[in-house]
């Protein structure tokens, strides 16, 4: 069965563009040409991944993107955003986006990010069976895309995960943005490490006891992050 892809932007041409590059690649596709449209097939449809623009009528995309979070529907969102939208793009990260493109952009970093995003599958299942990494109390479920502390089940995005689980595998060491970048998004932001900066945030949210005082994901001060067993 082919992935499904939505794409929501109110630009005609943006959403005739980017329908007929993603079916080519071999995707299915619906679109949506307003933030409430957009809401609705999302909460009532499945898909593998949405493309979402930030400026809406109806609804915004950074208050469809909360609100699907809001109602536990963790399907990966690809935001796009003008290049005055600043303070959105960083915005729509924080609201649980996975990633986010500035137009204006070609039909081939769309289908890059596409892959990027997809390339693993979410599988919300606990095992204990399954291989699992300790880290003190943190538990975490490679093959499940999961992890719990103290017995309690995790929720995270794509992109929290996979951060995730490259702090853990690289336990100890430090880690640069631009290492993070390059390891977990697969692709060059031109220097902009504040995607890392938000996603660092996400995850300390879920997994630090007091988050203004780390013990799992130390920052380093002009170096970057390591992933430490607590004392």
């Amino acid at each position: 069965m082919k992935q499904k892809v939505l794409i929501v932007d109110d630009e005609e041409s943006i959403v005739t563009l980017l329908k007929y590059n993603v079916e080519r690649a071999g995707y299915d596709t619906d679109v949506a040409y307003n933030g409430l449209d957009a809401l609705i097939k999302a909460t009532e449809e499945s898909f593998d991944l949405i493309i979402l623009d930030l400026m809406l009528p109806e609804l915004d995309g950074t208050e469809v993107c909360k609100r699907l979070r809001q109602k536990q529907i963790e399907t990966p969102i690809l935001m796009l955003s003008a290049k005055d939208d600043e303070f959105d793009k960083v915005l729509g990260l924080e609201l649980g986006a996975d990633d986010y493109l500035t137009k204006p952009f070609s039909p081939k970093e769309v289908l890059a990010r596409i892959k990027a995003i997809l390339r693993r599958s979410t599988v919300k299942v606990q095992n204990d069976d399954k291989p699992y990494i300790k880290i003190a109390e943190l538990l975490i479920y490679p093959e499940q895309y999961e992890a719990s502390i103290k017995g309690e089940v995790l929720t995270f995005t794509r992109k929290e995960f996979e951060l995730l689980m490259y702090l853990a595998k690289h336990k100890g060491k430090v880690l640069s943005r631009d290492q993070l970048l390059s390891a977990v998004w697969n692709y060059d932001f031109v220097g902009d490490t504040r995607i890392v900066d938000v996603h660092v945030s996400h995850l300390r949210e879920k997994i630090e006891p007091d988050t203004k005082n780390p013990i799992y994901i130390k920052t380093i001060r002009g170096l970057g992050y390591k992933m430490e067993e607590p004392s």
